[in-house]
C-alpha cells in the first residue's frame, strides 16, 4: 500500500453551497463525559482509520480505555461508568475481527509500520513549503503525535525495548512541528503560516511586525526560554508574564489587536509610507476609541490617567500598544465583569499605573527592589486574584434574587454594582484590592458559619427599582406636571365661559396665576417621591445627598405656603416700605403684587433652563465642565452622575423636533378644549346646582353639596381621555411626518416590475456610483431628480462588473429556488446589453413591423427607435446573425459571398435605401431558418451537419432570390465558380470543409446562443418575469434602494472591518426528515403544508434536484437533504439565518473580485475565479487566495451556540446539524460554555469555558479556550450569552442578528455602504448605532401573520423612520441594528443582562448608547429578512414579553435618567414611543371602566333619574367624544395609521387603500382590540408584581387547532375574566340607567360591547377549525377532564386545573405588602353591585326597610350569603364524612337540605313579594360579591390557609371557573351547529393564502389523509 489516504482526511469541503453531511453517528467519539475530553483526540483518530486499519484503530481505542481509566479510577465522574462500560463492550467485540485483518505480526510492528506509513505518505507530502495547507498540515501533525503517544503506550504493554531511530527521528519532527501548527482563527500567527496569503497583505504585515517589536523589555527568566530564545515572543506574551492573563486569551486578542491596527492602517489618507511599517495613526485611532470612555471616567473622578507615555521615540509606539493590549487582555478574560464597564477601568487603572511603574524601572520603597505586579504574573493569576474574587459578588447578589423573584430592592444587578466604581470612594478598595472594602461586604462571610445576621450587601446607591405605579409620574415629572397645569387653564377659561380673546382679562388671569401654586404642589410631590422611593438605599448614601433631598422637599414645600399665602391673602396687611417697592406693579389691578413677585422669583430657574434649551451646546458645555461653581448649581438641579450628561442635540435637530411637538400640541390641546372640557362645563354647572336628589340606595351623605360623586363619574373618563389621546395625535403627526420623509428619501419609486423596466437603462449607472468605489468622493446631498451617466459600451468593465453582479444575484435567486431554470437566463446580462426579460418579444414585433411596412427607410427606424429596448434587441440580433456566421463559415468562397451580402446591406441602410432595395415579404420564411439553424447550433450534434448545410443554402436563396431587388454581379460569378469547381456551397469537401461544424463550444459561445434563441423565440411578453412574488420584491427593493441616497463606498480593502453574532439557544437549524414528515392531528406535515404555501418555489425545487415528484426526492439520501435544507430555509431555523449571514462573506468576495481583478480578468468573469485550478488552490499569490484573504480579513461570523458542547456530548442531534453548518461554511465559527468536570483534591467540581471552534476536515477543531470564573448565566440568558462570545467577535462593527433572521446577497453588497455611516455627518456626535429596516417573510401563512407582519412593518420603517428623525429618540429594537463595536465593549457590551429589570435586553443598549454620548441613526437602503410569530397564542405570548418588558422598564433606572436628562420635547418624544405606548394603552381600558363604573354609580344611586329631570343628555356629547377618543385606539388605529401610510409608499396607496379594507373584513380590529388587552394586562401586573419572564415564543408554522382547554389557561385572566366584568357591567347599566334610549345607548357602549366581544371570542375566532363540530366535542371532554382534575406536587399546569390556579396567582406570593393591599382595594369595586342592586329587588322595595332605604336592608343581604357559605360547607363536609361508609346518610343529608331550599324560597314568594326578576337580579348582585371574597382571600392566601378555609376558596374558585368556561363555550359550540361558518372562518384566517390560490382547505382537512 504505497500511497496511503487516510479516509476524510483529504476531502475538502468546498466553499461552493454543495451540503457536506453525515449520519448521526458523527458524535460517537464525542459523547465522551466532560471529565475525560483529552481523550477525545484518540478516539476521533480511531474512526477516521478504522476502515483503513481496524487494529490501529482498535488500539487507539484500548489506549483510550486506559487513559479513561488512569483519569478516573473509580469511575465517580458524571456519566464516566457508562462510557468506560460502553467503550469496554466495543473493545470486546472488535478484538477478534481486528486481530483477523492485522497485517503484521504483532500490535506494536502493526502500530509502527502504520506510524512511519502515515508520516512519510501523508504528513511529509502535505508539508510542501508555501504551497501546504495550512488547516491540513496542523491536523496531520496532530494525528501523527497521537499515534505516536498511542504506539509507545503499545511497547510498553508489549516490553518492545527499542524502537527504529527513523521513528524516533519522525516523532522529534512531528512534536516540534506540533508546537508550531497550533488551530488558529483567522491569521495563522506562527513560523509555518508566514507564506499563508491573508500574511503576505501589507497592513497585517505591518501590525505583526509592530506586536512583535520587544525591544527593550525585561523578560522574567524562568518565561517560556525556549521561544525566548528563539525571538517567537511578542508585547502581549510580556503581558502575560508579568500579570498572568490565559495562554488562550492572549492569542484570541493577539490576533484581535493586529486585525484592528491593521485594518485601521490600511485605511489612512493620505497613504503611509512605507505600506508594511505600522503608521502611528492607525495606532492612534484604535488608542483613542478604545481610551475614551476610561479617559473620561478619569476625569469624572478628578484622577490622572494611567497612560504615560516614554519620553524616546522609538518606544511611544511599543508603550501605546502595550496599554491597548492590557485594555484588551483584561476585558477579553472579564467574564461576567465585561458588563460593568466602569469597574474595569478601575481594575485596568491600576494595572496600566503598575505597567509604567515596571517599563521606567521603578524601585518600591520597601523593599528597594525593582516594583513587581501585585498580583503576580504565574499562570491564571489575573483570572484567579482578579476577576474571580468580582464575580463571586456579582454570583452572591444575583442568587440573592431568587430567579427574579425576589424584589429589586433586595439586591444588587449589574448596574449597581458598576455605579459602585462612579464615586471616588471605590479607590478606597486599593490596589491589590482589600477583601475587607466595601465592594466586597456580600461575599465576606463566605465559607464561615451561617450568623443569624442577616448577610451584608454592598448595597443601592443612585437608584432603586421598586415596584410602584409611581415610577411613571417620577420618571416623566415633567410631562405630567405640564399636562396638569395645561388641564387647570383649559378648565378654568371653559369654566369662566371666555372666549380666547378674553383670556387675559385680570380675573381670568388672577384664576390662572393659580396654576404655579399646583406647579408647586407638584414639585413638592416629586421631591418626596425622590426621597421615599430610593430609602432602601440609605445606608448608602452621602451626606450631600440626604441634604439635596431634604432641603429640596423643604424648599418646595415653603413655596407653595408662600405663593398660596400670596395668592389668598390680600394686599392689606404688607409693610408699607414693600408696598412703596410694589407700587409699579400696581396696574395690574386685581393681582395682589407680592404673589406677582413671588412667582417671578419661583420662575426665575425655569427662566435660565430655557435659555439653556435655546442653546443646546452651551447645556453641553456645562454637564461635562469641572468648574465648581457649576457642579453647585447642578448639584442642586440634578445629582451628578456618570451617564447621561451632555446628550444634547445640535440646534438644528432641536428645532425640527421642537417643531414637530409644538403643532403637535396645539392640535391636541385645541381638540381636547372645543370637544371635550368646554362642552362638559354646561352638564357640570346645571348637575351641581341640582337639589333634593331622591336617592335609590342608602346614602351616606345625603345632605351632600352639589353633587360631587356625579360630576367626578362625569369627568373622569374625559380626564383620562386627555392624557391618553396625544398617543393618537402622535400617530397622525408621525404618519405624516414620516410618509413624508419617506418619499424623500425616495422609498416605493420602484415597486412594480413596469417601473423597474423603465428604469432599468439608468440602473448600470446608479449602480456604478453606490456600488462601485471611485477615488473621487462626492458629497451627499438631495435632489429632486437622480441622474446617472449611461455606461456606454466603450466603458466595457464597468459594464461588466453590473453585469457580474446582476448576474450573481439572479444566480442566488435561482439557488433559492424563486425562479426556475427557465426564468434564470432571461433575468441575466451580457456585457453591454440588457437582460433577455426586457428584450423579450420585441424581435418578433419588429420583424412583423418590417414585413408590412411599405414607408421610408427613416420611418422604421424612428419606430424601432421608439422603444429603446426594441431598438437594443435588432441590433444584438443582426450583431449575433454577422457572429454565427463568421464562427460558423470558413470556405473562402461562401465567405466572400457572405461578406459580399453584409456589405450590400449594410451600404443600404446608411444610404436609407434600404426598404426600396430589399422586399421585406419573404423575411418571416428567412428568420424561421434562421431560428432552425440556432436550434441545431444549441444542441450541437454533429450527425445534423448536413441539415445546417441545407439551412444555409436555403438562408442564401432567399436572400439573394426573395429579397433582394436588384441581382449583385458579383455574387453571379461567385456562383458560377462554384459550378465549374463542381462542389455546391456550404458543403465543402474533407480536405476543405466549408463549414466549421460542430463549432469550438467555449462558455462564451454557449451564453450568445442561448441568448439569441431567446430574443428569437420568446413570443410571449417577459412582463411577468419573475413570476415569484419575493423575487419581485427583492429586486424591486434592490434597485429602488440604488436610487436612495447612501454613502459612497471604499475598496474592499479600506472598508470597515464587521462581524455578526448570532444567540443561539436549542431552537431548530436543520429539520430532520422526521421533523418533516411527522403529521398532526389533522394530518398535515410540514413538507405537505409547505408545498402548499410555496408551490411555485417546489416545482423550482424539482426541476433543480431534476426529479419528477416527491417520491424521487425521498428515494435518495441526497435528495433528502436537499429537502431538508429546502424546508429548513422556509422556516424560522439557525440554517436559514447562516446562510442568509454567509452572503455577506459571498458579497465582500465579488466586490473584492471586481476591485482588485485587471481588466481582463473581469471580461473573462468571476466563474472563472470562483473555480480555480488545482494549482491556484495551493498558490497564496492567486487571485483566489487573495480574495479569501481579504474577505477574512473583513468579515466574521459567530454563531454563540452556548449550548453545543453539551449537545455534542450527549449525541444531540442539533450538535450535528451545527457541526454540518461549520462545515458547509468554513468561515463559520461557533463559540459555546463548556461545563468540564475536574478533579482538584479528589473533589470534583464544574468548571467553565468560552470555547470557539471551527470546522476542519468534516470535524470541529477547538481555537480557543478560555477559562471562567463561574458559570456565565447569571442574569437573562441572551445577553449573558452574547456577552461571552464577544470576545471572540472582530472588527469595528457589530451586526446582532437573530436567529429567526435571513439576508440576501443583493441587499449585503450595500454592507459597506452602511457601513460608511459611521464616518458620516450625522449631527454632534458621530452614530454608535446604525438602525436597519427589516422585512417580515411570515406574512403569507395566515391572516393573523398579515397583521402582525403589517404592523411589524409599519414599526420598523415608518416608525423608526420618525423616531430617528425629527424626534432623535430611536433605541435598538432587536436585531439587524450595527454597533459601533469599540464604543459598545468599552462602554458594557450590546445588551444589558441584569435579572429581570433587563426582560428587555435589547432596547437597554440602545438607553445604555444614548447615555453615554452615543446616536442611533435609521436607514433605509438596507433590510435584513425577519420572522415573526404566526399563531394567535405565540403573538399573544410575543406581546406579553414586549409589555412585561415595558413594565420593567417603567421602573428602571435607564428611563428615569432619560426622562430627566433630555430636554423637554426630547422627553415627550421619549416618554410617547416607549412606556408611554403602553400607559396610553392602560389608560384607554381605564377610561371604559370609570366609564361604566361611574354610569353603575349613578344608575344604582338614583342620582341619573334625578340628573336626566334637569340636566337631560347634555353631558353625554363630550362623553361621545371621549369614548370616540378610547375606541380609536382601542380599534387599533395607532397601528393602522402608519400602516396605511407605509403600504400607501411603497406599494402604493391604491393597494394600500385594498389592504385595509380586507384587513378590517378579517377582523384585524378584533385582533387589535384582543392585542390590546394582553398589553394591558402584562404591562400593569408586572408594576405592580413582577413576575416578568422571558417567554419563549416557538417559531414554529402554526396551523394548528388550539384546545379551548389551553386557551382558556392562556386568555383566562388577561381577557375573559375583565370581558366578563364589562359585559356585567353592561347589562347592568341597560337594566338600571334611564338616561339613555337604545340608540343613545348603542352609541355610547357601541366601542366597549365590541371590547368585550373581542376579549371573549378572538381566541376562538382565530382558531383554525374553531368552529368545527367533531373539534368542539373533543375540545369540551378535554376541558372539562382538566376542570375536575386535581393538582399535586409535580402536576403540570396543563394537565389539572389546581395547578394552573395556584400558577396563575404565582405573582401574589412574591409582591410586596403594598402590592397585596392593592390587590385588595382594586376587589372591593365588585361590592357595589350588591350594595345597589338589593335595592332594586321587589321584595325589598315592598318592605318597609326597603322603602326607608334602610342600610340594614344591605346588612340582610350578607345573610344570603353566609347562608350559601353554610349549606355548601355542610355539603362537601358531609362528603368528607360520609360519602365512604354512610352513602345512605349523605343522600338523605342532601335531600333535606333541598326540600329546605325549596321550601325557603317557596315562603319568601308568598309572603315577601320574591319575583323571577328578583332571582336574576340577585345573581347580578351577589356573583361579584363572591368573586371579590375569592380575589381577597386570594391577596391574603397565608391568613386565609391560617383558618383553614382554603380548600372552601378553591371550590368556590372552581364553581367559578365552570361557570365562566360554559359562559364563554355555549356561543362557540352553538356557532359550531351551522357547517356555514367553518368555511366562512377558513376564508377569514387564510384569506392572503386563498388569493394565491393555496389549498389551504385540504391542508386543514387533512389532506395527507386524502392523497
Amino acid at each position: 500500500m504505497t500511497n496511503l489516504d487516510p479516509p476524510g482526511l483529504l476531502r475538502r469541503p468546498s466553499r461552493s453551497a454543495a451540503m457536506t453531511t453525515f449520519s448521526t453517528e458523527v458524535f460517537d467519539s464525542e459523547v465522551v463525559p466532560s471529565s475525560l475530553s483529552s481523550i477525545t483526540p484518540i478516539l476521533r483518530i480511531a474512526k477516521e482509520i478504522e476502515h483503513e486499519r481496524p487494529r490501529v484503530a482498535y488500539l487507539c481505542r484500548f489506549y483510550a480505555f486506559e487513559k479513561a481509566h488512569r483519569l478516573d479510577q473509580s469511575s465517580s465522574g458524571r456519566g464516566v461508568r457508562q462510557f468506560k462500560t460502553g467503550l469496554l463492550q466495543r473493545l470486546e467485540r472488535d478484538n477478534a475481527s481486528s486481530l483477523a485483518s492485522r497485517v503484521k505480526k504483532t500490535d506494536a510492528r502493526e502500530i509502527e509500520s502504520y506510524y512511519q506509513q502515515y508520516y512519510e505518505n501523508y504528513v511529509r507530502a502535505l508539508d510542501q513549503g508555501e504551497q501546504a495547507d495550512r488547516a491540513q498540515l496542523g491536523k496531520a501533525y496532530q494525528t501523527a503525535g497521537v499515534l505516536f503517544e498511542v504506539l509507545c503506550a503499545v511497547n510498553k504493554t508489549e516490553k518492545v525495548e527499542e524502537v527504529a531511530p527513523e521513528i524516533i527521528a519522525a516523532a522529534r519532527d512531528v512534536q516540534e512541528k506540533k508546537e508550531i501548527y497550533t488551530p488558529y482563527n483567522i491569521l495563522p500567527l506562527d513560523i509555518a503560516g508566514a507564506s499563508q496569503s491573508i500574511m503576505q497583505l501589507e497592513e497585517v504585515k505591518a501590525a505583526v511586525a509592530a506586536m512583535w517589536n520587544t525591544r527593550g523589555l525585561n523578560w522574567p527568566a524562568a518565561f517560556e526560554q525556549q521561544r525566548q530564545k528563539s525571538g517567537d515572543l511578542d508585547l502581549l506574551d510580556w503581558l502575560r508574564a508579568m500579570f498572568g492573563f490565559q495562554k488562550d486569551n492572549v492569542r484570541n486578542q493577539r490576533e484581535h489587536l493586529i486585525l484592528l491596527l491593521a485594518n485601521n492602517h490600511i485605511r489612512l489618507h493620505p497613504k503611509p509610507e512605507p505600506l508594511n511599517k505600522l503608521d502611528e495613526r492607525a495606532v492612534d485611532v484604535v488608542k483613542s476609541k478604545l481610551f475614551k470612555n476610561y479617559k473620561k471616567w478619569c476625569k469624572f473622578l478628578g484622577r490622572k490617567h494611567s497612560l504615560r507615555l516614554p519620553q524616546g521615540v522609538q518606544e511611544i509606539q511599543q508603550r501605546k500598544i502595550l496599554y491597548m493590549g492590557l485594555y484588551l487582555l483584561i476585558w477579553g478574560e472579564a467574564a461576567n465583569v465585561r458588563l460593568m464597564p466602569e469597574c474595569q477601568c478601575y481594575i485596568f487603572h491600576n494595572m496600566a499605573y503598575e505597567l509604567h511603574g515596571l517599563l521606567a524601572g521603578n524601585v518600591s520603597i520597601v523593599t528597594g527592589e525593582n516594583i513587581k505586579p501585585s498580583y503576580g504574573g504565574d499562570d491564571e493569576a489575573f483570572l484567579r486574584k482578579v476577576i474571580t474574587p468580582l464575580y463571586r459578588v456579582i454570583e452572591k447578589e444575583a442568587q440573592k434574587s431568587q430567579n427574579g423573584k425576589a424584589s429589586h430592592s433586595a439586591w444588587c444587578n449589574y448596574d449597581d454594582l458598576n455605579e459602585y466604581f462612579w464615586s471616588p470612594d471605590c479607590f478606597s478598595l486599593g490596589w491589590p484590592m482589600r477583601d475587607d472594602g466595601d465592594f466586597f461586604k456580600s461575599t465576606r462571610d463566605v465559607g464561615k458559619k451561617p450568623s443569624s445576621k442577616k448577610p451584608e450587601s454592598t448595597g443601592k446607591s443612585n437608584f432603586i427599582e421598586i415596584r410602584t405605579f409611581w415610577h411613571i409620574f417620577h420618571s416623566f415629572d415633567r410631562f405630567w406636571t405640564f399636562y396638569i397645569l395645561a388641564l387647570q387653564v383649559l378648565i378654568i377659561i371653559a369654566w369662566n365661559g371666555v372666549s380666547i380673546k378674553e383670556i387675559f382679562r385680570k380675573d381670568i388671569l388672577y384664576y390662572m396665576s393659580s396654576i404655579f401654586i399646583t406647579a408647586g404642589l407638584l414639585r413638592f410631590i416629586q421631591c418626596l417621591l425622590d426621597l421615599v422611593l430610593n430609602f432602601p438605599g440609605f445606608h448608602r448614601w452621602k451626606f450631600n445627598d440626604v441634604l439635596r433631598k431634604i432641603l429640596k422637599i423643604i424648599v418646595s414645600l415653603v413655596w407653595v405656603v408662600i405663593l398660596l399665602m400670596c395668592y389668598v391673602h390680600s394686599f392689606s396687611f404688607a409693610p408699607g416700605k414693600i408696598k412703596d417697592v410694589l407700587s409699579f406693579l400696581r396696574q395690574v389691578k386685581g393681582i395682589p403684587p407680592l404673589y406677582i413677585m413671588a412667582v417671578a422669583l419661583y420662575l426665575l430657574p425655569n427662566l435660565l433652563a430655557s435659555v439653556l434649551f435655546i442653546f443646546p451646546m452651551l447645556r453641553r458645555w456645562i454637564e461635562n465642565s469641572d468648574w465648581l461653581i457649576i457642579r453647585f448649581l447642578l448639584w442642586w438641579s440634578q445629582p451628578r452622575i456618570y451617564i447621561g450628561r451632555g446628550m444634547h442635540e445640535s440646534q438644528f435637530a432641536l428645532f425640527k423636533y421642537t417643531l414637530f411637538w409644538v403643532l403637535l400640541l396645539c392640535a391636541k390641546f385645541a381638540f381636547s378644549y372645543f370637544f371635550q372640557i368646554k362642552p362638559l362645563v354646561k352638564p357640570t354647572k346645571d348637575i351641581m346646582n341640582i337639589r333634593h336628589v331622591t336617592y335609590a340606595w342608602h346614602e351616606f351623605f345625603p345632605n351632600a353639596e352639589h353633587n360631587y360623586g356625579a360630576v367626578v363619574s362625569l369627568w373622569a373618563p374625559v380626564i383620562l381621555v386627555y392624557f391618553m389621546d396625544t398617543q393618537i395625535w402622535y400617530a397622525v403627526f408621525s404618519t405624516l411626518y414620516g410618509g413624508f420623509i419617506g418619499a424623500f428619501d425616495r422609498l416605493g419609486e420602484i415597486r412594480t416590475l413596469g417601473m423597474l423596466r423603465s428604469r432599468f437603462q439608468s440602473l448600470p449607472g446608479a449602480f456604478n456610483t453606490y456600488l462601485v468605489p471611485s477615488d473621487t468622493s462626492k458629497k451627499r446631498g438631495f435632489s429632486l431628480s437622480k441622474r446617472f451617466a449611461e455606461v456606454t459600451a466603450s466603458r466595457r468593465s464597468e459594464a461588466a462588473k453590473f453585469a457580474q453582479l446582476w448576474n450573481e444575484i439572479i444566480s442566488t435567486f435561482r439557488e433559492e429556488d424563486l425562479i426556475s431554470d427557465r426564468k434564470g437566463p432571461l433575468l441575466k446580462i451580457v456585457i453591454s446589453s440588457w437582460p433577455p426579460f426586457l428584450l423579450a418579444s420585441k424581435i418578433p414585433i419588429a420583424l412583423d413591423m418590417a414585413a408590412q411596412f411599405r414607408s421610408k427607410d427613416s420611418d422604421l427606424w424612428k419606430r424601432i427607435c421608439a422603444d429603446e429596448y426594441m431598438k437594443c434587441a435588432v441590433i444584438e440580433c443582426y450583431e449575433s446573425f454577422k457572429f454565427i456566421l463568421n464562427t460558423l463559415v470558413v470556405g473562402e468562397n461562401e465567405k466572400r459571398i457572405i461578406g459580399i451580402i453584409i456589405k450590400e446591406v449594410e451600404s443600404n441602410i446608411s444610404k436609407n435605401m434600404f426598404l426600396s432595395n430589399f422586399r421585406m415579404t419573404p423575411l418571416p420564411i428567412l428568420i424561421q431558418k434562421f431560428v432552425e439553424l440556432v436550434v441545431i447550433l444549441k444542441d450541437s450534434d454533429p450527425s445534423k451537419q448536413n441539415a445546417v448545410v441545407l439551412l444555409l443554402q436555403d438562408m442564401l436563396e432567399v436572400v439573394t432570390r426573395d429579397m433582394m431587388v436588384n441581382e449583385i454581379c458579383e455574387l453571379v460569378e461567385l456562383g458560377h465558380s462554384n459550378k465549374e469547381s463542381g462542389s455546391q456551397l456550404f458543403a465543402g469537401t474533407d480536405a476543405k470543409p466549408a463549414i466549421l461544424f460542430p463549432p469550438v463550444v467555449t462558455a462564451h459561445w454557449e451564453e450568445q446562443i442561448r441568448r439569441l434563441h431567446l430574443l428569437l423565440t420568446t413570443k410571449e411578453s417577459a412582463i411577468d418575469v419573475p413570476t415569484n412574488l419575493e423575487a419581485r420584491r427583492r429586486i424591486a427593493f434592490f434597485t429602488n434602494s440604488l436610487f436612495m441616497d447612501m454613502p459612497r463606498p471604499p475598496g474592499v480593502r479600506k472598508m470597515l472591518s464587521f462581524s455578526v453574532m448570532t444567540p443561539y439557544y436549542s431552537e431548530e437549524t436543520v429539520y430532520s426528515k422526521a421533523d418533516l414528515e411527522m403529521e398532526n392531528e389533522d394530518g398535515v406535515s410540514i413538507i405537505y403544508y409547505l408545498q402548499k404555501i410555496f408551490p411555485d418555489e417546489w416545482n423550482n425545487f424539482l426541476e433543480r434536484l431534476d426529479c419528477k415528484d416527491d417520491s424521487e426526492v425521498l428515494g435518495n439520501e441526497e435528495n433528502v437533504l436537499h429537502l431538508r435544507h429546502w424546508a429548513s430555509f422556509r422556516g424560522q431555523t439557525l440554517s436559514r439565518t447562516v446562510r442568509g449571514m454567509m452572503y455577506y462573506r459571498r458579497a465582500l468576495k465579488l466586490q473584492a473580485f471586481l476591485d482588485m481583478a485587471c481588466e481582463k480578468e473581469i471580461l473573462e468573469g468571476y466563474k472563472a475565479v470562483l473555480t480555480p485550478s488545482e494549482e491556484d488552490k495551493k498558490s497564496h499569490r492567486s487571485l483566489y487566495a487573495q480574495l479569501e484573504a481579504v474577505a477574512d480579513l473583513k468579515f466574521t461570523y459567530v454563531a454563540t451556540c452556548q449550548n453545543y458542547g453539551n449537545q455534542k456530548r450527549n449525541g444531540d442531534r442539533r450538535a450535528t446539524d451545527i457541526l454540518n453548518l461549520m462545515v458547509n461554511n468554513p468561515s463559520l465559527r461557533v463559540a459555546y460554555i463548556d461545563e468540564v468536570e475536574e478533579r482538584e483534591g479528589g473533589k470534583a467540581q464544574k468548571v467553565y469555558y468560552s470555547v470557539l471552534v471551527r470546522a476542519i476536515d468534516n470535524l470541529d477543531q477547538e481555537i480557543y479556550r478560555i477559562k471562567l470564573p463561574g458559570t456565565a448565566k447569571l442574569g437573562e440568558g441572551k445577553p449573558e450569552n452574547q456577552n461571552h462570545s464577544i470576545i471572540f467577535t472582530r472588527g469595528e462593527a457589530l451586526q446582532a442578528i437573530d436567529m429567526n433572521q435571513d439576508n440576501y446577497l443583493e441587499e449585503a453588497f450595500k454592507m459597506r455602504n452602511l457601513l460608511e455611516e459611521f464616518n458620516e455627518d450625522h449631527g454632534v456626535r458621530p452614530p454608535t448605532i446604525l438602525g436597519v429596516r427589516e422585512h417580515i417573510f411570515t406574512g403569507s401563512v395566515s391572516s393573523l401573520a398579515w397583521f402582525m407582519s403589517n404592523q411589524e412593518t409599519s414599526f420598523v420603517t415608518i416608525g423608526q423612520r420618525v423616531l430617528a428623525r425629527p424626534l432623535k429618540v430611536r433605541f435598538h429594537y432587536g436585531h439587524p441594528d450595527v454597533f459601533d463595536r469599540i464604543f459598545h465593549i468599552t462602554r458594557g457590551g450590546i445588551s444589558k443582562a441584569s435579572r429581570g429589570i433587563n426582560l428587555s435586553e435589547d432596547i437597554f443598549a440602545g438607553f445604555n448608547s444614548t447615555l453615554r454620548q452615543g446616536n442611533v441613526t435609521h436607514h433605509e437602503y438596507i433590510q435584513v429578512g425577519k420572522g415573526r410569530d404566526v399563531g394567535l397564542n405565540q403573538i399573544s405570548l410575543f406581546e406579553a414579553k414586549v409589555a412585561c418588558g415595558n413594565g420593567e422598564q417603567t421602573l428602571s433606572r435607564d428611563i428615569y435618567r432619560l426622562g430627566h436628562r433630555f430636554d423637554f420635547f426630547r422627553m415627550l418624544s421619549c416618554y410617547f414611543t416607549t412606556i408611554g405606548f403602553y400607559i396610553s394603552a392602560v389608560l384607554v381600558v381605564l377610561t371604559v371602566y370609570l366609564f361604566l363604573y361611574g354610569r353603575l354609580y349613578m344608575s344604582l344611586s338614583g342620582l341619573e333619574r334625578s340628573i336626566v329631570k334637569v340636566a337631560s343628555a347634555r353631558g353625554d356629547d363630550p362623553l361621545k367624544a371621549a369614548m370616540a377618543s378610547q375606541s380609536l385606539v382601542q380599534l387599533g388605529l395607532l397601528t393602522t395609521l402608519p400602516m396605511v401610510m407605509e403600504i400607501g409608499l411603497e406599494r402604493g396607496f391604491r393597494t394600500a387603500l385594498g389592504d385595509i379594507i380586507i384587513m378590517q373584513l378579517q377582523l384585524a380590529t378584533v385582533f387589535f382590540t384582543f392585542s390590546l388587552g394582553t398589553k394591558v394586562h402584562y404591562f400593569g401586573r408586572t408594576i405592580l408584581h413582577g413576575g416578568a419572564k422571558y417567554r419563549a415564543t416557538g417559531r414554529g408554522f402554526v396551523v394548528r387547532h388550539e384546545k379551548f382547554a389551553e386557551n382558556y389557561r392562556m386568555y383566562s385572566r388577561s381577557h375573559f375574566v375583565k370581558g366578563l366584568e364589562l359585559m356585567v357591567l353592561l347589562v347592568c347599566y341597560r337594566i338600571y340607567g334611564s338616561a339613555s334610549n337604545s340608540t343613545a345607548y348603542l352609541l355610547l357602549s357601541f366601542s366597549m360591547w365590541f371590547l368585550v366581544a373581542s376579549w371573549l371570542f378572538a381566541p376562538f375566532l382565530f382558531n383554525p377549525s374553531g368552529f368545527e363540530w367533531q373539534k368542539i366535542v373533543d375540545d369540551w371532554d378535554d376541558w372539562t377532564k382538566w376542570i375536575n382534575s386535581r393538582g399535586g406536587i409535580g402536576v403540570p399546569a396543563n394537565k389539572s386545573w389546581e395547578s394552573w390556579w395556584d400558577e396563575e396567582q404565582e405573582h401574589l406570593q412574591h409582591t410586596g405588602l403594598l402590592g397585596r393591599l392593592l390587590e385588595i382595594v382594586l376587589a372591593l369595586r365588585f361590592l357595589v353591585y350588591q350594595y345597589g342592586v338589593v335595592y332594586q329587588l321587589n321584595i325589598s322595595k315592598a318592605s318597609r326597610l326597603g322603602q326607608q332605604r334602610s342600610i340594614i336592608v344591605y346588612g340582610l343581604s350578607w345573610l344570603v350569603i353566609v347562608a350559601v357559605m353554610i349549606v355548601l360547607k355542610i355539603v362537601s363536609m358531609g362528603r368528607k364524612k360520609f360519602s365512604a361508609d354512610f352513602q345512605l346518610m349523605f343522600r338523605l343529608l342532601k335531600l333535606f337540605l333541598f326540600i329546605g331550599s325549596v321550601v325557603t324560597l317557596g315562603m319568601l314568594f308568598y309572603f315577601l313579594g320574591l319575583t323571577v326578576g328578583d332571582i336574576f337580579q340577585s345573581l347580578l348582585a351577589f356573583m361579584p360579591t363572591g368573586w371579590a371574597i375569592l380575589q381577597i382571600s386570594q391577596a391574603c392566601k397565608p391568613c386565609v390557609k391560617g383558618i383553614g378555609m382554603w380548600s372552601s376558596v378553591k371550590a368556590l374558585a372552581r364553581g367559578y371557573e365552570y361557570m365562566m368556561g360554559v359562559i364563554i363555550f355555549a356561543p362557540v359550540a352553538v356557532l359550531a351547529w351551522f357547517p356555514f361558518v367553518t368555511e366562512f372562518q377558513t376564508r377569514l384566517l387564510f384569506n392572503q393564502a386563498f388569493s394565491r390560490g393555496l389549498q389551504i382547505q385540504r391542508i386543514l382537512s387533512g389532506g395527507k389523509k386524502q392523497k
